[in-house]
């Protein structure tokens, strides 16, 4: 099959997936009263039911959990460094909110986790991580270990690595969430959101935790 058939149906599978993800993530309210003026996003289950903890391996090398990890406010978002287009708009948009929360003195930080464990290594999460921010965190590990990570946010993934084991596209959600201390998620983001309503409205989370 041919690079451009490849991406093609990449594209589609990866657009079926985008439309079926905002379905979902729209079914039930989450219901969370710590941050009912804040919440714009509908889950089935609520936000509660987000989020696993982990071990995973950082940019730098480092083995750390999860509670080592979400010690400030975070915006994580699922992807992979080979990924052509969106996932280097999304990192830049998540880095830009970030950016602009700092400017108004709210601590918070950035996280991709890989959806492609085997190439994504930790020297090239963070050659990738770097290009967006300085802070962001780049986190890799095991195919068991990425699999379990992506269950607990509900988050799905596939390599179309079928005639190709080097150069292929990965499906994946593109949802952006927020997870505050005590690895808390409390809302998510769509690819539509810009950075000023994002920021704008992980501000609001962060004002209602103090």
């Amino acid at each position: 099959m041919s690079d451009k058939k490849i991406l093609i149906m990449g594209s589609v599978v990866a657009a079926l997936v985008l439309i079926a993800g905002g379905v979902y993530m729209t079914q039930a309210n989450s219901g969370d009263p710590d941050f009912a003026s804040c919440q714009k996003g509908n889950v089935a289950g609520g936000m509660e039911s987000f989020g696993t903890d982990f071990t995973l391996t950082r940019d730098d090398g480092q083995r750390v959990t999860a509670a080592e990890v979400f010690t400030k406010p975070s915006l994580l978002y699922f992807g992979y460094t080979s990924c052509p287009d969106v996932c280097p708009m999304d990192s830049a948009r998540n880095a830009e909110a970030e950016t602009l929360l700092k400017e108004q003195g709210k601590d918070v930080q950035t996280i991709m986790i890989t959806v492609d464990p085997r190439r994504d290594t930790p020297e090239v999460m963070k050659d990738f991580t770097d290009l967006f921010s300085e802070d962001m965190i780049g986190l890799t590990g095991s195919d068991e270990e990425i699999a379990a990570v992506n269950k607990g946010w509900r988050n799905y993934y596939r390599a179309n690595d079928d005639e190709d084991k080097e150069y292929y596209l990965v499906d994946h959600m593109t949802n952006t969430y927020l997870v505050l201390p005590g690895n808390k998620t409390v809302e998510f983001f769509g690819r539509d959101v810009e950075p000023e309503l994002m920021a704008e409205r992980v501000g609001c989370f962060i004002d209602a935790m103090n």
